[in-house]
């Protein structure tokens, strides 16, 4: 499972942008909800408003404090009526955003999973699920705490900062050309410990979900894992990345509580300062005792605003390391693209397939060609079977018919009409594919076979696991054919996950067929029942058998023998024996000294 540092180099290739800016990505998730943003921004608006009237109330008690009672009430009294205006702003704003962050971060996953869930396998060569969920869930998790919170309080804070300026300059020009002088001594470490700040996020959000995809990989083969008693050398690997991933937060920690530290220190030591000579003002006249209250109000305002939004800038940071992730995602341009005036199949489709001088590399490793030249017609309702060693290219052949690749030169028709040049989901739905690892989903039986044809009723699903010799032990559970199968079919053997997905390709009823490694896993007499059940549904279909066992490929219409990328022979079971060469070897191989391995 060692992959090298997963970490460190999707985190220099992603290191695109290192500004707020990059949470613009985001307005076209905001702007179907624009009501409620606009009725947010009003609330915040009021609250602000709100917030800054109260100094001037207190500057009336202050000053009027003397006054005749009846005045003094009604001032209380306002005081009073301003709080619950303030108290009611406040609740709406906090109800609005915090919806709006939901929301926003549902359309966001959603987006995300819609696009991933269509990108070819070339992108899952280069990076690992586990990092994708990653992104999913954690990233959108920060979105969703700025987009329902931060946000709002540094917006509420830019209005309070900009408000008591105002309301600090008529209050005494002085006084607030002083707190101005602060301001260049505030941002300065504001800007310097901030680029750090951003760096140290992002090298924690990536190392987040490198741990993420090493525990993925892990768990989902944690069989394997315990088979070779793997358990503390990957416990070692995961410990090693989290702690990593602590490290780069602790520094992230350290470099924010810095940044606060100074910040704050920096604000109130000039409030101090001006307000020291803000009482030597009072003391001359200068000033009413009341203004000057009012004026440290706003200062304190100020202050706390500038504070705030010391720490909301942090957190600004991390959620735009973490759009940048997502709509990397969302932007990615996957190689294998639907053209844009797709062609249609002809209805019927008869399943004809035509391979064209197909060259092929993985992009994973382009140096070795995996397909060298391959051409080869297989007619409607034909059965071929590809026969070789490992390596030989016959599930490269599988995986091109379905375009999850496109080839490098060449082409691949159906029913004449390039894949290509169609849309992959128009000529996918006429393909049925029985993988060489079957996979199960962590639904029911019935569920798990439905996937084939969706629209299926209860009968057909019954009808197409009894061809797939499957009903006798589905009936078996305890629930029957609604039985919870758990993740990756756990409860069941290498066998029975194999007749299930059988089930499924025989429940789709594709004019194509394509089985890869059909029967791998079956004893000899479920894969007796299988081969008889794939011989049945093989009528009137092409079909395409990608096979080790040469004895479920006899009856084939013609064999293919693939080696080093290439087609070394085609023919029948037994032109192919008489002719020599590699079949015949592999035959002699699996027929005599095979017999007892049987």
């Amino acid at each position: 499972m060692a992959r090298g540092n997963p970490a460190t180099a999707p985190a220099e290739d992603r290191a695109k942008s290192r500004k707020l800016g990059s949470l613009s990505a985001l307005a076209p998730f905001l702007l179907p909800y624009r009501g409620m943003v606009i009725a947010a921004v009003l609330a915040l608006m009021l609250t602000a408003a709100v917030s800054l009237a109260l100094p001037l109330a207190v500057r009336r008690v202050v000053d009027n404090f003397n006054a005749d009672g009846a005045l003094l009430n009604g001032y209380f009294m306002a005081a009073l009526g301003i709080a619950a205006l303030l108290a009611a702003g406040t609740a709406l704003r906090y109800a609005l955003v915090t919806r709006l962050g939901e929301r926003v971060v549902a359309d966001i996953r959603k987006a995300v999973f819609d696009r991933v869930i269509g990108l070819s396998p070339v992108f899952y060569e280069k990076v690992m699920t586990g990092e994708v969920l990653s992104r999913i869930t954690t990233d959108t998790t920060l979105i969703q705490s700025v987009i329902g919170s931060s946000v709002s309080i540094a917006l509420r804070n830019i209005l309070m900062m900009a408000g008591g300026l105002v309301l600090m300059l008529l209050t005494s020009a002085k006084l607030t050309g002083l707190v101005l002088l602060i301001v260049p001594v505030v941002v300065v470490p504001i800007m310097t410990l901030g680029r750090r700040l951003r760096t140290l996020s992002r090298e924690n959000q990536d190392w987040i979900a490198a741990s993420s995809g090493n525990a993925a990989e892990a768990l989902l083969a944690v069989q394997t894992v315990q088979a070779f008693t793997h358990e503390t050398i990957s416990r070692n690997a995961f410990g090693e990345i989290t702690e990593k991933s602590y490290d780069a937060a602790r520094r992230r920690i350290w470099v924010r509580a810095a940044m606060t530290a100074i910040v704050i220190f920096l604000v109130f030591s000039g409030v101090v300062g001006v307000l020291w000579m803000g009482a030597w003002d009072v003391r001359a006249g200068d000033m009413s005792p009341g203004a000057l209250v009012q004026f440290v109000i706003y200062s304190v305002m100020v202050a706390g605003a500038v504070a705030a939004l010391s720490e909301i800038f942090g957190e600004l940071q991390r959620a735009a390391g973490a759009t940048e992730r997502l709509v990397e995602l969302l932007q990615t341009e996957d190689p294998v693209q639907d053209p844009a005036a797709p062609r249609t199949l002809p209805d019927p489709v008869r399943g004809e397939i035509q391979l064209t001088d197909v060259h092929f590399a993985y992009p994973s490793r382009p140096e070795i060609s995996a397909l060298d030249g391959v051409s080869l017609t297989i007619q409607p309702g034909e059965t071929i079977a590809l026969v070789g060693p490992s390596g030989a290219g016959k599930t490269t052949i599988v995986q091109l018919i379905q375009r999850f690749y496109d080839p490098a030169s060449g082409q691949i028709t159906l029913d004449g009409i390039p894949l290509a040049d169609m849309g992959r989901g128009a000529f996918r739905q006429h393909i049925a594919l029985v993988p060489q690892d079957p996979v199960i989903f962590a639904a029911t039986a019935r569920e798990n076979i439905r996937f084939g044809r969706p629209d299926a009723s209860d009968s057909d699903i019954e009808s197409a696991a009894r061809a797939a010799a499957a009903h006798d032990f589905l009936s078996a559970l305890p629930d029957g054919y609604d039985t919870y199968l758990g993740e990756r079919g756990v409860m069941l053997s290498g066998g029975q996950k194999q007749r299930i997905a059988i089930a499924r390709a025989i429940l789709r009823d594709a004019p194509v067929l394509l089985l890869d490694e059909a029967t791998s896993a079956l004893d000899a007499q479920s894969e007796r029942a299988v081969q008889a059940a794939v011989d049945t549904l093989a009528q009137g279909r092409t079909t395409i058998i990608v096979a080790h066992r040469l004895a479920t490929v006899k009856k084939a219409d013609r064999i293919v023998v693939m080696e080093n990328g290439r087609i070394a022979a085609i023919g029948t079971h037994d032109a192919l024996v008489s002719e020599g060469g590699l079949y015949a070897r592999l035959a002699r191989l699996q027929f005599t000294d095979g017999i007892a391995a049987e």
